[in-house]
């Protein structure tokens, strides 16, 4: 019977804690966790979620009642558990934590543009990817992992400037879904898109624009492989990414709305181009 490793915790500032230490602090986390290796999962359905994916686990942090049930799960791992009463929680972590636990997970390295779009698919190779630029709201870049696992989209790429999949709130509004959706990060911007076009996909940038066709167009006769390329919140897609793109499509609408939010925008181009 394996025993778990359960740490007492009584101080916030001790020094076992310092991957808990304040999380609602987003300019700093998007530095620290990048910098560090490391991600937070919070609740235990993204830690199940990561587990299963075959993330390794640094340590768990949990109020002693979630212990019983997420014995499970953090039995095998072999990290250590650090367990607090709630106030002491919220002193070390900045907020109430209702969701049943944390971990604090080490980062799985990035694979390549080309490796990413060959292992998809289970090998046999992406047909469908979903890019990203400059999203920068957090709850977003989770919605529109969400969808793309939900709506069957092979991969997602996103800009250097894009917010960060692992940071906790995408992870969380995602439900764990960024660990099913294979992902990297483009490192040139957007020149990075032309390694989309040298692996036969037609690259499709959703924007406005005089020579754009609808997405029931695109629908109508489809690539065999296609890559969306979606924009940041307000201003929507740059002028590179757009020129770089083999066509321009947009999303009809009515009632004088000229465009959608960009998890809305996201889960309706991936539905409509569904294979």
């Amino acid at each position: 019977m394996t025993t778990l490793d359960v740490v007492r915790i009584d101080d916030p500032a001790d020094e076992r804690l310092a991957d808990y230490n304040s999380l609602t602090d987003v300019v700093l986390r998007s530095k620290h966790e990048p910098a560090k290796g490391l991600y937070i999962a919070e609740s235990s359905t993204v830690i199940r979620r990561a587990l299963a994916a075959g993330h390794r686990p640094r340590s768990f942090l949990m109020a002693p009642k979630w212990l019983d049930s997420m014995t499970d799960v953090i039995a095998e791992t072999g990290a250590p558990v650090y367990v607090a009463e709630e106030p002491l929680l919220k002193e070390i972590t900045g907020f109430h934590l209702h969701r049943g636990a944390l971990a604090a997970m080490h980062r799985p390295p990035l694979p390549g543009v080309h490796e990413l779009l060959a292992a998809a698919r289970d090998g046999a190779g992406a047909r469908r990817v979903a890019v990203l630029e400059d999203v920068v709201d957090h709850t977003n870049v989770g919605a529109a992992f969400r969808s793309a696992a939900a709506l069957g989209v092979d991969a997602v790429l996103v800009s250097p400037r894009c917010s960060d999949p692992l940071y906790r709130r995408s992870v969380r509004v995602s439900m764990g879904t960024v660990f099913q959706v294979p992902w990297t990060r483009v490192e040139a911007w957007p020149d990075g898109l032309h390694d989309l076009r040298e692996e036969g996909f037609t690259v499709a940038a959703l924007a406005l624009s005089d020579d754009s066709i609808t997405l029931d167009d695109l629908v109508a006769n489809p690539p065999e492989k296609l890559a969306l390329v979606l924009g940041t919140e307000g201003d929507g897609l740059s002028r590179g990414a757009v020129e770089a793109a083999d066509l321009v499509v947009r999303i009809p609408m009515s009632g004088d709305v000229d465009s959608l939010n960009v998890a809305a925008a996201s889960a309706v181009a991936f539905w409509a181009t569904r294979v």
